[in-house]
């Protein structure tokens, strides 16, 4: 004979709070005076039927009374793939920027209904990372950068994913591509500055691991724009700190440069700060422009000078993913952005 020891719960103690059950469809449903079917059509925002306004506010107002919201899995089930768009979490400091280009996508994504998950895998790239993300089954994935392979872009259709879009400077078979031509940002920097009367110029290049992929094209637009003229470029490796950027300074006029492209404004006021407290004067002595036209670098003194950089927008790539999961058998696409200009201001 067998013997199963079965251990029975305590009893609330008296006066404790009694557990709430988690509230249902039909609970919304009871409270609003409405069907499960028109609670699911609006939460779910269903365009299919028609739904009349105030019916919509009795059924939101009713879930937000019983704290309803609906279950992302069996919204998944019903519709046959989930609304999760997945974006692998950014491994190298990305900039203001572009973290207000991914706060407008991320906006008009969930204007669309759409759930929006940054994902983190230290250790893992590409391909690898590609099949780490196909474990959570999204209906998207945005890739920026480098390193996602056609394999890895296989591995996540396979997996469900309607739409692949890779955010980078070369397009990946089989995916939608933004094109970022960060070589342009160079050679608006170095064309700006060799108008301006500069010859010996330097080019900050970041020593942070994983922002060489904008680094070195941005390195070379500024060689491309000086080829066959009688200017020269010196790369000038610097981590983002004080004392890297004093080092820096203290040899400056040993490295007898007269103008400085600094990768973008942050390494900008970095590198000026430094140069100024060594007595190195700007523009007399050196100019300086970064990029990003961050509006830190106009309260400054002398103000910086910087290049516009034209992002793409985020309501655009929303309706992109949104037409790829629509029409998950049509050719991939590939858009060019990241327009640049030149903002002229004191520092050159």
């Amino acid at each position: 004979m067998r013997y199963v020891m079965v251990q029975i719960p305590n009893s609330p103690s008296p006066g404790a709070p009694v557990p709430r059950s988690v509230p249902t469809s039909a609970d919304v449903a009871r409270l609003a005076g409405v069907s499960r079917a028109t609670v699911s059509y609006v939460l779910n925002n269903t365009s299919a039927v028609r739904i009349s306004e105030p019916t919509r506010r009795r059924v939101h107002q009713a879930a937000k009374e019983l704290g309803y919201v609906p279950h992302a899995a069996a919204r998944s089930l019903r519709a046959g793939h989930s609304r999760m768009v997945l974006m692998p979490a950014p491994t190298v400091p990305v900039g203001a920027l572009y973290g207000r280009f991914i706060n407008e996508l991320q906006w008009a994504l969930g204007r669309l209904d759409y759930t929006v998950v940054q994902y983190g895998t230290v250790g893992v790239h590409g391909d690898e990372a590609a099949r780490a993300w196909a474990e959570l089954r999204p209906v998207a994935v945005l890739v920026p950068g480098a390193g996602l392979g056609p394999a890895g872009v296989a591995v996540l259709k396979r997996s469900g994913a309607r739409a692949v879009v890779t955010i980078g400077s070369e397009s990946v078979e089989g995916a939608h591509a933004l094109l970022m031509d960060h070589a342009r940002v160079g050679h608006c920097a170095g064309a700006h500055l060799h108008a301006r009367g500069r010859r010996r110029i330097g080019v900050v290049v970041p020593e942070e691991p994983g922002l060489e992929v904008f680094s070195r094209p941005r390195l070379e637009g500024v060689r491309q724009a000086l080829r066959g003229t009688d200017a020269t470029v010196t790369g000038l490796p610097l981590a983002h700190d004080e004392e890297a950027a004093a080092r820096l300074a203290a040899r400056w006029r040993e490295l007898g440069l007269d103008a400085v492209f600094a990768y973008n404004d942050e390494y900008a006021m970095l590198l000026m700060r430094a140069l100024q407290d060594e007595g190195v004067r700007i523009p007399e002595e050196t100019a300086v422009i970064g990029s990003d036209d961050l509006m830190l670098g106009r309260l400054l003194r002398p103000r910086l000078s910087t290049i516009h950089i034209e992002l793409p927008s985020g309501r655009g790539l929303a309706e992109l993913v949104d037409r790829a999961v629509r029409e998950p058998g049509a050719a991939p696409e590939t858009h060019k952005v990241l327009g640049a200009s030149v903002v002229q201001r004191e520092s050159s």
